[in-house]
Parts: structure tokens; C-alpha cells; sequence
């Protein structure tokens, strides 16, 4: 590399993958919930704001792997050329070193003139196994690439293609930076309706464990005021509705019990 030319595609190095368990785990509790144990746990930043979902009722846990687009600078990298300069990019790279279940994470700045992904794009990245992409940005085909059913959150849609605009395909495998979370490769990642969070890898195991007995008492809770409970006893539990609930949890642990056992 000399003083005036980067060497492109910058490339990190191929994350650890996650345990099977962790990942499963993660895919049984909601972003929602997963934030709020995060939040609980002093990480605050893990919601990835402004990406949505293309389709509504999908849900997805996974990997994460990163692309990162970075501003045209004419003398390094712009989009003349077209998919032809794109190919020997970030962009076609990370798809190459896609592994099943890995959920692409994209830095694109939220830029309405950016096509981080088309029909063909999203069609190989599925192909390979690809569970998600979650992209701060649009991507464009968007009728085609509704139809393959990969779970999608991004910001909207665009006619451009990915280097037409302001942007570049710049590194992979790469810290990145998405709707204000920062997102490391092989973090973990929880979508859903409610958008999409980064739970960063060392703390998956115990947000886990503490979303297990949340959503156990919610559950509870829930049925509670559908019967008629007071919203002030039931959410959150107070002392003496959480004993209520620490009975009706071991009844229902026992071979005979079940929930009507309360």
C-alpha cells in the first residue's frame, strides 16, 4: 500500500462461532426482551434504530457478520463500473465467507441512495445459508427479493445499486457502527417486529438466564390480568404477587402440575 492508494477490501478476521445452545436460546426470547436484560446489565445501546422489517412475523438469532460501506473518495474507490468494480469489493467478499446461520450486519449510515443489496445479492447470501441481514440502509429489488422470504430489517428501498450513490463497499469481518449500536463480529444478534438488537457474545449466556424467569412471569402475569388482576399487582410482580408466582412456578415444575393448579 502506498501513501496515497488503500488496499481494498479490508478484512478482519473470521469470527468464533457461536454455541448452538446460545443461538437457540436466543431465538426462543424477543428483542424486547433481550434489550431490557441487556439494559439491566448496564449495555444501553443495543437497539439498532431504524431498520424495519420487509415482512412482518419473522424472527431471527444468529452470528454476527459485518459489512462495513464507508463514503467514495475518488482517488480510492468509487462506483464507475457498476456490479464490475463492486465484484472485487467488501460486498462480494463477505458473501463468499457467509457460513449457515450467520446474520450479516450492515454500516451503510442509514443512506436513502444505497442499494446495499438486490435480488441476486440476497439470493446467494440465502444460497449459502445466511439466517438474516439487518441494514443500516435500503436495498433495492425489493419486490423480488420479498419473495425469497429471507428476513430482512433495512430502512426502505432505492433503485441504486450499492456504489452508485455516496457510498463504498469498504471492509468486512470489521467493528461496525449501525443505527447507533456498535456491533462487533461475533456478537450476536435477536430480530423480530420490534427491529433488531446486538447482544454482545460474552453476555448472551446471562441474558439468557435472566430472560428465562422474565418472560416465565409475564407469561403469568398476562394470564393474571386477563382473569381480572390490577395492572399495579401483576406488572411488574410486587413482593406478594412475586410469592404467588414463586408457588404457581412450582406447581406447575412438577410432573401433575399444571397452570390451573393455581
Amino acid at each position: 500500500m502506498d501513501d496515497a492508494i488503500w488496499d481494498l477490501p479490508v478484512r478482519g478476521p473470521l469470527p468464533a462461532e457461536p454455541e448452538p445452545v446460545l443461538v437457540e436460546g436466543l431465538a426462543r426470547i424477543s428483542s424486547a426482551t433481550a434489550c431490557a436484560k441487556l439494559h439491566a446489565q448496564g449495555i444501553r445501546r443495543t437497539f439498532i434504530e431504524g431498520p424495519r422489517p420487509i415482512a412482518q412475523g419473522q424472527k431471527i438469532a444468529g452470528r454476527v457478520r459485518t459489512l462495513q460501506f464507508m463514503p467514495q473518495r475518488e482517488d480510492v474507490a468509487s462506483g464507475l463500473g457498476q456490479e464490475y468494480v463492486e465484484r472485487h469489493t467488501a460486498l462480494w467478499a463477505v458473501l463468499e465467507r457467509v457460513e449457515p446461520g450467520d446474520v450479516l450486519v450492515v454500516q451503510a449510515y442509514g443512506s436513502a441512495t444505497t442499494g446495499c443489496f438486490g435480488d441476486m445479492l440476497v439470493r446467494y447470501f440465502k444460497r449459502k445459508g445466511g439466517a438474516g441481514i439487518v441494514v443500516d440502509g435500503r436495498i433495492r429489488d425489493l419486490p423480488r427479493v420479498s419473495g425469497l422470504g429471507l428476513p430482512i430489517w433495512c430502512t426502505g428501498a432505492t433503485p441504486h445499486y450499492a456504489s452508485q450513490a455516496e457510498l463504498f463497499p469498504w471492509a468486512y469481518d470489521v467493528p461496525v457502527a449501525v443505527g447507533g449500536a456498535l456491533a462487533l463480529p461475533g456478537d450476536l444478534v435477536v430480530a423480530d417486529d420490534d427491529g433488531a438488537v446486538v447482544v454482545p457474545r460474552r453476555r448472551a449466556q446471562s441474558v439468557l438466564e435472566a430472560a428465562a424467569d422474565h418472560e416465565q412471569w409475564e407469561r403469568y402475569s398476562r394470564a393474571r390480568i386477563e382473569e381480572g388482576g390490577a395492572l399495579s399487582d401483576y406488572y411488574p410482580l410486587t413482593p406478594e404477587t412475586r410469592a404467588e408466582y414463586e408457588r404457581w412456578r412450582e406447581l406447575t415444575s412438577t410432573p401433575t402440575g399444571t397452570a390451573e393448579d393455581s
